[in-house]
C-alpha cells in the first residue's frame, strides 16, 4: 500500500525558511515522479515542486528562485525546501506521488498518490 506521510509545516515569518518532508512506503520510490502542490482556502490546487524519475525538476512561477525539491532515495523522502516566504505561501501543502513519466508533472490529476497534506502559515 502507497503512504505519504508530509511534515514540517507550521507559523513563520515573512522572509523566514521552512523545509517539508514527505516519507514515502508502498513503492520503489526513484521509479515515481514525485510533487509538491498546494490549495490555499477558496483557491485552486496549485502545482508547486516536481522531480521525475530521472531526476529533472520543475517550478511553479510563483516559487522559482525561492523554493527547491530534492529526494533521499535511501529515505524514501522527499523535501521542499522554501525560502523567502511570502504571505501568499500560505496553504495546505500536499505531497504527490505517479508511477511512470509523464509531460504534466505540475497537474494534479496526473497523480494517482497523495498525503494528508502540512499545514504552512506565513505571517507577522
Amino acid at each position: 500500500e502507497v503512504q505519504l506521510v508530509e511534515s514540517g509545516g507550521g507559523l513563520e515569518q515573512p522572509g523566514g525558511s521552512l523545509r517539508l518532508s514527505c516519507a514515502a512506503s508502498g513503492f520503489t520510490f526513484g521509479s515515481y515522479a514525485m510533487a509538491w502542490f498546494r490549495q490555499a482556502p477558496g483557491k485552486e490546487r496549485e502545482g508547486v515542486a516536481a522531480i521525475d524519475s530521472d531526476g529533472s525538476t520543475v517550478y511553479g512561477d510563483s516559487v522559482k528562485g525561492r523554493f527547491t525539491i530534492s529526494q533521499d532515495n535511501a529515505k524514501n523522502t522527499l523535501y521542499l525546501q522554501m525560502n523567502s516566504l511570502e504571505a501568499e505561501d500560505t496553504a495546505m501543502y500536499y505531497c504527490a506521488a505517479r508511477r511512470g513519466k509523464t509531460s504534466y508533472l505540475l497537474r494534479g490529476w496526473a497523480y494517482n498518490f497523495w498525503g494528508q497534506g502540512t499545514q504552512v502559515t506565513v505571517s507577522s
